[in-house]
């Protein structure tokens, strides 16, 4: 399947068969092309949670308004994004870029973005929604689907996740085979509503 035909076909689907399980090869598959999303600065900031265990999905479910496919789908991702990226060595993200590149860079990441909290987390958000997008148009060309959740308690499932203190939960995106096809796609809104050219 090429690019357009996932992006055409992808839907939000919440009807899993409960017996299928993504083969390792499959999902080591998945969260390799989930890496390749873009970042600022090439810090990679989005965080993966794979969650496979069946209790845990239970316990996860009845914080999501007990939506069944938090524990039917094959496996579960948590997206997240550390807020503390940019502290960390730039060599970590550039050692493979040339010297001047890395001289250039590196000091500029951690000036970007200290002390700006805002930035920090809008870096986050954007960083892990194009994880997500990636993740999901990924599992799409694998011969699975998804759909991206924000209908739960945040605070309750980063609890139980025991998500680190610097991390943020963006949203969760359930992955597996389906049971029924998703509902039809809505009318996207006219260009004129959406979109501009030069300025508003």
């Amino acid at each position: 399947m090429n690019v357009i035909e996932a992006i055409s076909s992808r839907r939000s689907v919440k009807n899993f068969d409960p017996n299928h399980e993504i083969p390792d090869k499959d999902l080591k598959e998945l969260i390799r092309l989930t890496k390749l999303a873009p970042s600022s600065f090439n810090i990679q900031n989005y965080r993966l949670l794979v969650v496979r265990d069946k209790e845990l999905r239970k316990q996860i479910r009845s914080f999501a308004w007990d939506q069944p496919h938090v524990t039917d789908a094959s496996v579960l991702f948590i997206i997240c994004a550390d807020l503390q990226s940019h502290e960390e060595d730039p060599s970590t993200f550039w050692s493979h870029a040339p010297q001047e590149v890395q001289d250039m860079l590196g000091p500029m990441i951690r000036s970007f973005y200290e002390g700006n909290e805002q930035l920090i987390r809008d870096e986050a958000i954007r960083s892990s929604a194009l994880a997500g997008m990636t993740l999901m148009l990924s599992a799409k060309g694998l011969g699975y689907d998804s759909c991206p959740m924000v209908g739960f308690d945040a605070d309750k499932v980063s609890k139980l996740i025991n998500l680190p203190q610097n991390y943020i939960l963006s949203f969760m995106v359930p992955v597996g085979k389906q049971t029924k096809t998703g509902w039809e796609r809505g009318e996207r809104l006219p260009d004129e509503k959406v979109v501009a050219y030069d300025r508003f």
